[in-house]
């Protein structure tokens, strides 16, 4: 896994807005679906299974929401992604078309270059924390989900 999956970048998208809003209480869901542009329904699954991470807490109640769990600073990307990637056998060829049923295990040649180009991403992922992205946003060199005070593009819009 090089890139993540989309259920991966929801949960990168959804944590990194529940650190933007560290210090202000717990976040609605609608909030974070709003600001980060993720389907409400799937952002539902995705803050319970994160819940079970010990990543985020949740309050119930008219004034509940969600929280991030620890400080920016303790929590990287590759923490989110090995979270919602641990289910993936380390078995399974990490650019394989055919993921679990590869006709070439044990014989591929390109194997071992996967192998080494996960292991760099995943370096780059476990040495980027929420605090890390939350400073390059700040300072003009990440793109936000959505320009302040305006919505986020609709899908067509952002293809276009």
């Amino acid at each position: 896994m090089f890139f993540p999956s989309k259920k991966g970048q929801y949960a990168l998208r959804a944590v990194y807005e529940l650190a933007k809003r560290t210090g202000q209480g717990p976040t609605k869901i609608s909030a974070i679906a709003e600001a980060q542009s993720i389907p409400h329904r799937f952002l539902e699954v995705i803050l319970h299974q994160l819940k079970g991470s010990g990543l985020v807490v949740s309050k119930r109640g008219f004034y509940g929401g969600y929280a991030i769990a620890k400080s920016p600073e303790e929590i990287s990307v590759g923490d989110i992604l090995r979270f919602f990637h641990k289910d993936q056998a380390s078995t399974d060829c990490p650019a394989c078309i055919s993921r679990q049923s590869c006709p070439f295990v044990g014989n591929c040649a390109f194997s071992p270059l996967w192998k080494r180009v996960k292991a760099v991403a995943f370096q780059i992922y476990d040495g980027t924390t929420l605090r890390d992205l939350l400073n390059e946003n700040e300072s003009g060199l990440l793109p936000d989900a959505r320009v302040e005070g305006r919505p986020a593009p609709s899908r067509t819009q952002a293809i276009r």
